[in-house]
Order: C-alpha cells, then structure tokens, then sequence
C-alpha cells in the first residue's frame, strides 16, 4: 500500500488507535498494516485494540463476521470491543443511513472504553468517489463534495489515497482472508449501483476517474475551510442575539453577504440551535427568499425550527409554529383573571389611579383606567373582522398589529380588552386615551394591571 496516506499517518503520532474492523478486505488490511508499522518511526502510535459493530441486518452471515473479528483481534495480540447494534430494516426509512449512525455511536463509545485517543476507519479512494458522485447528483455544493474527510475529530482515513483493487491486491499477496459482505452485491441499494455500474464506466471512459474524483474532493475540502472561515467572521454582524431557544437576525446583513457565505452562516445558527436536524442546501435558500421578498413578513417551517420575518429581522425559534386557541375571559370589577396565552394576570382595581404605576419591581406590562360601565370586561384574543375605533375613524386590528411589528406567530396571544357592548377598549401599543371609549368619568374609574404570570 505504497499510496497510504501519510499525513494522516504522521496525525496518529502519539495517540492510542483503535482500529474499526468489519472483516471486509479493506479494514482487515488497514488492521494488519497498522500492527506492523504503528509502532515504528515516524509514526510512533499504539495500537490499542479494534472495534467491531454488529447490526445483525444479514442473519448467520453477521455472526460469522464478528467471529472472525474475534479471532483477528486475538492472532494480532489486542483486545476486541464488539457494539451489540441491531437495525431493523423496516423500521427505518434508510436501514444503510440508520446503520451508519449507530455504527458511529458505537466507535466513539468503544473507543471511550479501550481509552483510544483516535479510530481509524479504512475507507478508499474508491468509496471517496463513490461518496463524491451520490453527493453531486443530489445537488450539494463544496460541502457536500469535498466528500469523505481523511481527518475529522475522533477519525482518521489513511487509506484515502488508495484504490481497493490495490488494497485487495496487498492483502492477497499474504495470504490473508478476509470476509465478504452479500449485501455489497445489491443493486437496489444506490452505492452498490454506483460502485458496480457507474465507476467501471468512469474507468473506461476516463482512465483514473477514480483518483481524479478523489483529488476533485481534496480541493473541495480546501475551498469549503475558506469559504467556512469567512462565514464565521461574518457570523456576529449577521446575528444580532442567540440563546438557547433562537436567534435574531439582521435580514439587511444576511442579504449582502455573497450566497455562499449567506448559506454558511445559515447553517452555523441553525446547526447550533439543532444539531442533529438534517440540514440541507434548500432550506438555507428558502430563508435567503424570505429575507429578500420585497414585502414584509412571512414565515417558514424548517425541520425543527420556525423562522418568521419581522420588519427588517428574521426570527429563528426552536419548534414549529403552535396554533393558539380562542380564548376569552370576562373581568369583573375588582375581579382578576389569568390570561396564561398571553402569560399575564390582569386585575381591576375599583380605587382608581390617576396614572399607571409600574412601581412594584418591573413585573408589571401595563396598567391603565378604564370606565366602570363598560364592565364585565372581556379579555381575549383577536377575532376574524375585530377593528379598533379610533377618533374620527377605525381600523383593523389585523393592521395595528402589523404596524406594532407583532410577529405573526404571537398575534394570536395579544390580549384585547373588550366592553360589555362588544367595543374594543384596548390592544397594547393602543391607550385607553386614544379609543373612542363609552365615556370616561373620573368618579367612576377602575383601574387594570396586567402582570406578567411567573415561569415554572
């Protein structure tokens, strides 16, 4: 295997290694490769023990796989950590996709337990072409084609720059077996198709197509750490706050990044608020297309998050959109009510004040007077048709509300204080003062606090 790759062997150096083994051609050689030469200059890694998961997806086929593994591991002279790690394939949508996951859960817990410092998998050039052409045709950019990495985190590949042919070729020459998989004979699964029909016919047409795929990657991967290192330094003009449950985004920043930083700067707010959702290419586009409509508002629904377009502002929450009810509570004077939509406690008070107060530890959102006869007050939320009527003309609730720069999502938990007669008194943004109300009287006031209901 004189094409190994040596500068992840030179990132080995020092570190204890486990090796993960399927008993396939490939990670037998990388195995047996590394009990001779890990220990030896210039490389000076151990070899702490190698990893083997059974999925049990090919019946006695997958028992005779870990058995040989076993024995492996006991002719190399190191110990073996076997992940029990069955799938079951109808209940997955992809049982390659869920085993590859589980797989990976299962190196990074084995390698915990055998305290290796890395694990090395012994994908090829070959399974780098293979990964490169299914990644073009489903339309990725740099990311998505600079394909396997020889280097990642816990990982190292250093047999990236070899073909399998050669790697078979090494390991028949000493007589070595290995085990092979039935299910790599499977058409119906699209690397198999891939690997058996589409790459033979890249040979024959372009001689080296394989390599050249591989060296297309490796110049992908260049131009993706560039591109990646812009969109970081891009990252906090573009979010204006993030916690926990979001971010806030300036729509006008986002829209004058050049796409390709846009996009990756997408990805880094959305990747941090949901890690594991499966991000792709046109959901980062659909939210430059909301941020560059030319009218205001709107919204979208991405896996797991909620981005909505408020003013000059996209908004990104954990969750998808939660319809609120109607609701609507009848307010008594010197009664109170919980408004637990709106997350306030409203109580009238019949000894009036002349002006709110706000001065009992800023729990309080609103107080204002409103007339005695206009109660029982109704408390609640908008209703299809609801209009404000102001002096000398009314208007829609619906468009006071955008003219606040309510978010869509939270304009149904506004609450709307109503007369007995039907009359919307109040709405926030909209004082008692500036409503045709049914006739202030300053014998007969009362007043009304809303404050806000404390979180459990």
């Amino acid at each position: 295997m004189s094409t190994i790759d040596r500068a992840s062997l030179r990132s080995l150096s020092g570190h204890r290694v486990a090796a993960a083994v399927s008993g396939g051609a490939d990670s037998v050689a990388m195995a047996l490769w590394l009990r001779a030469h890990s220990d030896q200059p210039p490389h000076h890694a151990t070899l702490v023990g190698l990893i083997h998961v059974n999925h049990h997806l090919r019946g006695a086929e997958s028992d005779r796989d870990e058995a040989f593994c076993r024995a492996l591991a006991n002719r190399l002279g190191v110990p073996i950590d076997v992940v029990d790690a069955p799938i079951t394939p109808r209940a997955a949508r992809s049982p390659e996709a869920a085993a590859r996951a589980s797989r990976y859960r299962g190196f990074a817990a084995a390698a915990a337990r055998l305290c290796a410092s890395r694990v090395v998998t012994a994908h090829t050039a070959d399974d780098q072409a293979e990964t490169v052409l299914l990644r073009l045709l489903r339309g990725t950019g740099s990311r998505g084609l600079s394909g396997i990495r020889a280097e990642r985190g816990l990982y190292v590949r250093p047999l990236l720059a070899c073909r399998r042919r050669d790697v078979r070729t090494w390991l028949e020459a000493r007589r070595e077996s290995c085990c092979e998989d039935s299910s790599n004979a499977d058409r119906s699964i699209a690397r198999n198709r891939v690997r058996h029909d589409l790459l033979p016919m890249i040979e024959q047409m372009a001689p080296g197509g394989v390599a050249a795929l591989a060296r297309a990657a490796a110049l992908a991967e260049d131009d993706e750490q560039a591109l990646q290192a812009l969109a970081i330094e891009a990252v906090p003009a573009v979010v204006v706050h993030a916690d926990t449950n979001g971010a806030d985004l300036d729509r006008n920043r986002l829209e004058s990044l050049a796409p390709a930083i846009a996009r990756r700067v997408l990805r880094h707010v959305f990747e941090r608020l949901v890690p594991h959702a499966p991000w792709r290419a046109d959901h980062f586009e659909a939210v430059r297309r909301l941020a560059a409509r030319s009218a205001g508002g709107g919204s979208l629904d991405l896996p797991a998050v909620r981005v909505e377009r408020v003013s000059d502002m996209l908004r990104v929450r954990l969750g998808a959109a939660v319809a609120v009810p109607p609701f609507a509570y009848i307010l008594a004077p010197a009664g109170e009510v919980v408004v637990p939509e709106a997350g306030l406690r409203v109580t009238a008070e019949t000894a009036a004040c002349p002006a709110p107060d706000t001065s009992d530890g800023g729990d309080e959102a609103y107080a204002l007077v409103m007339p005695l006869a206009a109660f029982p007050l109704t408390v609640r939320n908008r209703r299809p048709g609801d209009r404000v009527a102001l002096r000398g003309s009314d208007r829609k609730v619906q468009d006071l509300m955008v003219d606040a720069k309510i978010p869509r999502s939270e304009r149904d938990r506004v609450p709307l204080v109503v007369a007995a007669d039907g009359q919307i008194l109040w709405m926030p943004g909209r004082s008692a003062e500036g409503l045709s109300t049914v006739g202030l009287n300053a014998i007969d006031m009362v007043t009304l606090r809303f404050r806000k209901l404390e979180r459990t």
